[in-house]
């Protein structure tokens, strides 16, 4: 909802903005660490987020670096609102915060920060901190490298497990996790597996060597990240380590890291399906909202025109036949309609890994059988309700043909598209539903105008 000062919250929230504006206001600084640090972090990165720069100023003052990267963590902004605050806040407090959050959360911040910035934050780092987020920096950002981090523990497979218990003990406060412990050799290569459970039950003096488990999933530092994703979906991981050419452990990905992949990936093929760039952002403003959507929309221009001139080349069909154009927008409707919905069929069943080479020819052949079947019921009732209004047979019979053809080749067009374009190494997203759509309106219109010309002599 929106308030008297034109600030949206959440109607519901689980804390009391306008108490917590007072206290800041009022420089309440001990009534507010009580009542802001008493809340979950995620509410505090949202009480957050609806802060104008004077509040977000006085929140540095009253909080320590250490307190506001604990919320800063679970905060997801606009590239531009990242620009904003860090250009705001003091660079040393800047630093000390990143230094504070974890290696692969800072630098998702840094990602999207001018290099001069990055280079002030980390000059200003203590050594140790900016080496770590610097090795991160090398790698790009929709790579397991880009959304590992380097912040797990390793023991060495020549370990006791009483060895390996102290170890994992000593390193546990720095670490994301500590429910999957990778085991490294002497040469720090991958060499297997052990759950905190199997270490904990496990004899003193037992080598992790003779308990850990040789069969582990892994990813390379170059795999992109849809496919990580995959990896960890199918093999149900909590976590998964990320390795170098030569096996060497480099990091690991983590199931929250994972979650923001899946969203980031879904709302980007959203936004591919819906015929945009990216998805908009509430603080675009109309040029960059208009410039995101007008390369499609260019694209769909051009392949219009070819409807168009379709229709120009059947003007003297229409032109005896007025009455072919009432079904224009229904034909074509209806092949748009039925190709989306094989569409997004196809792109799941990519995007998932449900089709391999076998099961191609089956889609498609599924598919359209499907357009076929949906598109001779339609037909059947189009017909009917021809017949009854306009007392036309044959034109209800064109039609009803036209309309069946055009689903079938619609919905056949929907799942082989994606799939050519999967194979050409392109997104398959990006064959989205307005693009359908406008294909399957040529197509359905050569059918149409081909019959009704056809026919022409029945018609008059």
């Amino acid at each position: 909802m929106v308030n008297e000062n034109n600030e949206n919250y959440i109607e519901d929230e689980a804390f009391d903005k306008e108490k917590l504006d007072e206290l800041l206001a009022n420089d309440e600084i001990d009534q507010f660490r009580e009542e802001f640090l008493n809340m979950h972090t995620y509410d505090q990165g949202e009480y957050f987020e609806i802060c104008d720069n004077e509040l977000k100023q006085k929140i540095y003052q009253f909080l320590s670096p250490l307190e506001v990267a604990d919320f800063f963590e679970t905060t997801e902004l606009d590239d531009e609102e990242y620009e904003e605050i860090f250009q705001n806040m003091n660079a040393n407090y800047a630093s000390q915060m990143l230094s504070d959050m974890s290696y692969d959360n800072a630098v998702d911040i840094l990602n999207v920060l001018s290099k001069s910035k990055i280079a002030t934050l980390l000059t200003l780092m203590n050594r140790e901190d900016a080496r770590e987020i610097k090795a991160l920096l090398h790698y790009e950002e929709d790579t397991a490298g880009g959304i590992m981090t380097t912040e797990f523990i390793s023991v060495y497979s020549t370990m006791s497990v009483k060895e390996a218990m102290f170890y994992v003990k000593e390193q546990a406060p720095e670490a994301e996790t500590i429910y999957v412990i990778f085991v490294v050799d002497e040469n720090k290569k991958l060499a297997g597996v052990i759950s905190l459970r199997d270490l904990i039950v496990a004899e003193n003096d037992a080598y992790i060597e003779e308990i850990m488990s040789e069969r582990v999933i892994s990813s390379n530092v170059a795999d992109d990240q849809e496919d990580v994703a995959q990896t960890m979906r199918d093999y149900d991981l909590i976590a998964l380590p990320v390795i170098d050419y030569q096996d060497h452990l480099l990091g690991i990905i983590t199931i929250d890291d994972i979650l923001d992949v899946m969203d980031e990936e879904a709302s980007e093929d959203y936004s591919k399906l819906a015929g945009v760039s990216d998805i908009d952002s509430t603080n675009d403003s109309v040029f960059q909202t208009a410039m995101k959507r007008l390369p499609w929309l260019l694209i769909l221009t051009v392949l219009g025109m070819i409807t168009a001139s379709i229709l120009g080349q059947f003007e003297d069909t229409l032109s005896q036949v007025a009455l072919l154009a009432a079904f224009i927008p229904i034909i074509s409707g209806m092949s748009g309609n039925s190709g989306t919905q094989s569409l997004a069929v196809s792109v799941r069943n990519i995007s998932t890994g449900e089709i391999n080479e076998q099961s191609k020819f089956k889609l498609a052949l599924r598919e359209s059988g499907s357009g076929l079947l949906t598109g001779f019921f339609c037909a059947i009732s189009l017909f009917i309700i021809i017949v009854l209004l306009y007392r036309e047979p044959v034109l209800a019979l064109i039609v009803s043909v036209s309309l069946t053809i055009a689903m079938t080749v619609g919905t056949l067009m929907g799942a082989i598209i994606p799939m050519f374009m999967n194979k050409m190494n392109i997104d398959p997203a990006v064959a989205s539903g307005p693009f359908i759509t406008t294909i399957n309106d040529i197509v359905s219109m050569l059918i149409y105008f081909g019959l009704a010309t056809a026919f022409m002599s029945y018609l008059i």
